[in-house]
């Protein structure tokens, strides 16, 4: 009998796994070594969960790199010699076509990953029991309101309606889960957490990663938790450009601070991380302005490294509490009018149909998921057509002392000297992360192994001309994300980088490893001539975790896919009430506008209802 497709694909992915892993097996460290079966199987599991119309073009690009390597070495890419093998990746990694170069860094990606998750157990944070409540068998639901997504703005939406006496029905496509049921930023919980894994993109020339978070929690239960207010001068944007009524600062000042109270918002009890410091230190030396941004953590000590305050911390336990009832693993697939009312159509994750039958419906489910269930549902006008996102671009930096551990976390200074158009931070720092980030660097990969300590991960976020889209894609029922980034922004990504770079120079930093294809190595900051004028396109390692903008708020019609307080521009009893409202980049961390913005509009429901 011949073998399966399945059993191809298996064959050549664990090829693929040895190849690009053994590359890092080092004598002395057992976690680096054969076998990979590990690996094959996370891979395995990982195309699984790519949206669906991209997996089948990933299993023919698979295939069709298991037989380029006919021509060449006369033999299968799996079927040929460690050797033969890396000469074809190192091969695709550097072709001219975009497509190889894409499917090379894919599965060197998913094995860095991977490998370096591969730490000690004694490295490891000890992971909490999975909580999943008892699966709800009715097949038909009603209430008086139904909030779709729970993350920042679907929680305090249904949570506030819940209190104030509604009968609500929160609908989740993810599972429930504790927010310690793996750890932070680890593979697991790209697993458990991340809708498609973490393996989404918005697409276009050069394609910028973003990441979306599926379970009962939303992005609060992935994110880093730091917090800030919309800057007065967006207000005063979205005010005069959008015409968005009462959103002044002082009427949302009391939105800002009961946010802060509920989620705890204030800085840390005690010194900052190393790697945060070396970030103030390089800005202060340059007289540029840096501070320590709050975080949404409540801290029994000062020794702790405190408890995020993310949706499963705080409001979805109130919406419980009020009477609310959570509908977990059910996506919403349509929204249909009936009567007065509405029906949402869903479908739970066993494949077996919800209804959920409605008076008035919120759709918080996100910046990109939201614009695709409403246009879906027949809803067009400026819904999905004006996605905005915070590009990213990262270096990883080198010092002479030890500024990072296994239990970092996530730094919280920010430079915010050319905000709103251009911020730096400090991101994710373990050795996993740093791998991902010392991708175009390949060389530096034994120096990382040997110096990880040494070594953090830091980042440039630009407000962005481009304004992308978002789609269904027929027969299929994943979004299609696009977002043209131009040579505007590129460039600015550019400028910032460069900013960034001799500001870590002014820190201390040795060796600087910034994040494009073909980027020099950074000895010193005579070296940053070095760097381009403009990015390259389609090769820049760009990412983003902030995404809005898809269904912008205001009374300008000609712009806008909602009215000042989310409600669907001619539609009664349909409300937007998440990061789509945002009518630009707000240029800093978003959840606490979308918080403020998702307080503020309930508030005005409840007043008129």
């Amino acid at each position: 009998m011949p073998p399966s497709p399945d059993s191809k694909r298996h064959d050549i992915i664990s090829a693929l796994m040895y190849s690009a892993a053994g590359a890092h097996a080092e004598p002395g460290r057992p976690d680096l070594q054969t076998p990979y079966n590990d690996l094959t199987s996370f891979v395995v599991r990982q195309q699984a969960r790519l949206p669906d119309y991209l997996r089948p073009a990933m299993s023919i690009a698979t295939l069709g790199f298991d037989l380029a390597g006919i021509p060449r070495e006369f033999a299968r890419f799996h079927s040929q010699s460690p050797a033969a093998r890396q000469r074809q990746l190192q091969a695709w990694r550097n072709s001219p076509l975009g497509f190889a170069r894409d499917l090379a860094r894919y599965y060197d990606s998913l094995a860095l990953l991977g490998l370096y998750e591969r730490l000690p157990a004694a490295s490891r944070p000890t992971a909490a029991r999975l909580e999943a409540p008892p699966a709800r068998s009715a097949s038909d639901w009603r209430c008086q309101i139904a909030v779709i997504g729970s993350g920042p703005g679907g929680a305090v939406t249904a949570c506030l309606l819940a209190e104030a006496g509604r009968d609500v029905v929160l609908i989740e496509e993810g599972p429930h889960l504790r927010l310690g049921s793996c750890a932070p930023f680890s593979a697991a919980e790209l697993e458990q957490k991340y809708r498609h894994g973490g393996q989404t993109a918005a697409m276009g020339r050069t394609k910028v990663a973003y990441v979306e978070g599926c379970c009962v929690g939303g992005g609060s239960e992935i994110n880093s938790g730091l917090y800030h207010r919309t800057p007065p001068a967006i207000l005063d944007l979205w005010t005069r450009e959008f015409r968005v009524a009462g959103l002044d600062e002082a009427a949302m000042r009391p939105h800002f601070e009961a946010g802060e109270r509920d989620l705890s918002v204030g800085p840390l009890p005690g010194p900052a991380p190393a790697a945060s410091l070396k970030l103030h230190e390089g800005a202060l030396r340059l007289g540029w302005k840096s501070l320590e941004v709050p975080r949404w953590f409540r801290y029994d000590t000062t020794a702790d490294g405190g408890t995020r305050q993310s949706m499963t911390e705080t409001y979805i336990p109130r919406f419980l509490a009020a009477g609310g009832r959570l509908l977990a693993r059910a996506r919403a697939d349509r929204l249909l009018r009936e009567g007065k009312g509405w029906s949402v159509e869903a479908t739970h994750t066993e494949g077996t149909p919800v209804t959920v039958h409605a008076e008035t419906v919120f759709v918080c489910a996100g910046a990109v998921q939201t614009p695709l269930l409403l246009r879906r549902s027949g809803f067009r006008h400026r819904i999905g057509d004006s996605l905005q996102l915070h590009p990213t671009v990262k270096v990883a930096a080198r010092f002479p002392g030890i500024v990072n551990s296994a239990a970092m976390g996530v730094p919280v200074h920010q430079v915010k000297e050319f905000a709103p158009t251009c911020s730096f931070g400090c991101s994710i720092s373990s050795p996993a992360w740093l791998m991902l980030a010392l991708i175009d660097h390949p060389a530096a990969a034994a120096e990382a192994r040997r110096d990880w300590t040494r070594m953090a991960n830091y980042y440039a976020m630009i407000t962005a001309d481009a304004r992308g889209s978002v789609r269904s894609v027929p027969g299929f029922r994943d979004a299609l994300v696009r977002y043209p980034l131009g040579h505007a922004d590129l460039t600015r990504l550019a400028g910032g980088l460069k900013q960034l770079c001799e500001l870590l120079f002014a820190a201390g930093a040795e060796t600087l490893f910034p994040g494009f294809a073909g980027a020099p190595r950074l000895d010193s900051a005579d070296d940053l001539r070095r760097l381009p004028a403009t990015l390259p396109a389609g090769r820049a390692s760009l990412m983003t975790i902030h995404l809005f903008s898809s269904c912008p708020m205001g009374e300008d019609h000609s712009r806008c896919a909602t009215d000042s307080y989310g409600g669907v521009h001619g539609t009664e009893g349909l409300f937007v009430n998440d990061a789509s409202l945002l009518c630009t980049a707000p240029g800093v961390n978003p959840q606490g506008t979308i918080m403020a913005l998702a307080r503020r509009n309930v508030l005005r429901f409840l007043n008129r209802a």
